[in-house]
């Protein structure tokens, strides 16, 4: 019996020892606001996209062999979904669809160590984005296949490869690992989390961070491939309104997709990755259609959690829940995705998954210029509710910086509010934020902030209490911020218990174990929980 319960021990042991390292805990808090103050002689990376020469974004399959192999989780452990394409794309003015029905969709899979001897069988399909306007070119993608396997062991490594048998074009074989089932002790070892990634120099110094960080699960927050600064004539331009005004529609270089796709394939294909549909995956089309390459590229546990759109959806992860949310789709209490959003968080059960993590593109509590206050509509539908269900952490992008929030509640500090991060710092062309709104004279005009393609009308009004009543900014950095700095990197997420999770941000320009910031997120359901009626 000894020799059993030795490895059961351990894991406790380890968390034991980890939770009582000498990390600051959000106990502590709230904290006095730092900013790290940004260095202009200290190298920030390179944030020039990766030309379409580069031998990592190359297509180097042959016929139907399969590419941008993927897999992403279905709404618990033993369920994940694996995609890939076949076939090469076309962009021009006469592009002609590949025919699905031309190969099959299969994927060979079995525990690692043992015969791929389980087969599963999936759907097909091929996406266009069209332009109603002469002299824009039009796309047709390669075939996308999408493959739910199911039946799955918890917290167990497993090997497969996809493609057609029949064809002799099956892929390489890769891996992945299952999460844990949910219950309070059980979670993924470590979640990484990063926002605005694109497919610059600087994405490719965070894709090596990730890997060297060995994630079970990666979540990406919204700006995936940034196909959308481009013109369809592979025209690219670090500020689209900027440079393409007179352009008739927001064109986007599908190719682009394709290209991240390929590169990020050794971690995706092998790191169960989960992905928010932020602001640069709008890419309108003709017919008013918008988020079609993101729909179709992806899986998403959509149908499994009860959502009716790509857009939102939830998953466990182990003693995780988590809630993707869009504010670029109908979100006010009338919505859809709001009725959803109100039974999924009123089916969560605390003594099974506890820990309870919202995600979506931009940011609430941003003290950056950019971006300032934007998604200020959404917040005013939405927080009440978030709030009122005990969610311990959101985590955003959009703004290309980092900042972590103290406990926060419709702008005051407060012990059972959500810890607000923001990781939109993955890389993208669009180069870093460092200007905060605080700044002197550099409160943005209120009139400037509402973003329209979030819709709501104008929400950001002044503050009404604090040291920001009768203004639309802080004249300092406001006290729910806690952190801020003007880097690239990542993230990564390690609960260790049902009350402890450890967070540490990694600079790109720091070898990928630092942490520029760390710290204890820890949980009061006693207080808290009961005190919002769960």
């Amino acid at each position: 019996m000894g020799v059993l319960a030795f490895p059961l021990f351990l894991p406790l042991l380890w968390r034991l020892i980890v939770v009582n390292a000498s990390f600051p805990t959000t106990l502590e808090g709230p904290f006095k606001p730092v900013t790290v103050p940004f260095d202009n002689q200290s190298y920030h990376g390179n944030a020039i996209d990766l030309p379409d020469t580069d031998p990592q974004i190359q297509r180097t399959v042959q016929g139907f062999e399969p590419e941008q192999v993927s897999v992403s989780l279905s709404s618990d452990y033993d369920s994940v979904w694996i995609s890939w394409i076949t076939g090469d794309s076309q962009i021009g003015d006469d592009i002609t669809p590949l025919d699905p029905e031309s190969v099959y969709s299969v994927v060979q899979y079995g525990i690692e160590g043992s015969q791929m001897s389980n087969e599963e069988v999936g759907y097909s399909f091929a996406y266009n984005q069209l332009y109603p306007f002469e002299g824009l070119q039009n796309y047709t993608s390669g075939i996308i296949h999408h493959v739910r396997l199911t039946g799955l062991e918890p917290s167990t490594l497993y090997q497969y490869q996809c493609g057609d048998p029949y064809l002799s074009a099956m892929s390489d074989v890769f891996y992945f690992r299952t999460m844990p089932p949910s219950s309070p002790t059980n979670y993924p070892h470590r979640v990484a989390v990063v926002g605005d990634l694109g497919l610059t120099y600087n994405t490719s110094t965070t894709f090596g961070h990730l890997l060297s960080n060995h994630p079970d699960l990666l979540v990406l927050v919204g700006g995936i491939s940034y196909a959308d600064m481009y013109l369809t004539n592979g025209t690219g331009s670090d500020c689209y309104p900027c440079s393409f005004d007179e352009s008739p529609i927001h064109e986007t270089y599908q190719p682009r997709w394709d290209y991240w796709g390929r590169f990020m394939q050794p971690l995706v294909a092998n790191v169960p990755t989960m992905l928010v549909g932020g602001k640069h995956e709008i890419e309108p089309q003709a017919e008013d259609q918008i988020f079609v390459s993101y729909s179709s590229r992806f899986a998403f546990p959509s149908e499994e959690s009860g959502s009716s759109s790509s857009a939102y959806y939830s998953f466990n992860a182990g003693g995780i829940h988590f809630v993707i949310l869009n504010p670029y789709t109908y979100y006010d209490k009338s919505s859809d995705q709001y009725e959803w959003l109100e039974g999924d968080l009123y089916n969560v059960n605390r003594n099974v998954t506890p820990w309870l993590v919202a995600v979506w593109y931009p940011p609430w509590y941003s003290t950056f210029k950019a971006q300032y206050r934007e998604a200020e509509c959404m917040r005013v539908e939405m927080e009440d509710l978030l709030y009122e269900h005990g969610v311990d952490i959101a985590f955003n992008a959009h703004v290309h910086a980092y900042e972590r929030s103290n406990r926060v509640y419709n702008y005051s500090l407060d012990p059972c509010g959500p810890v607000y991060i923001t990781v939109g710092d993955g890389g993208s062309r669009e180069d870093i934020a460092v200007t905060h709104a605080d700044d002197p004279d550099e409160c943005p005009e209120p009139s400037t902030t509402a973003d329209l393609d979030i819709g709501g009308g104008f929400c950001g009004f002044n503050f009404t209490s604090g040291p920001g009543a009768g203004s639309f900014c802080w004249d300092r950095q406001p006290e729910y911020s806690a952190y801020r700095e003007s880097s690239f990197g990542h993230g990564i997420l390690e609960v260790k218990n049902e009350t402890h999770a450890l967070w540490s941000w990694h600079r790109n320009r720091d070898y990928y174990e630092t942490a520029g910031d760390i710290l204890y997120i820890v949980r009061e359901p006693d207080r808290c929980l009961a005190n919002q009626g769960n």
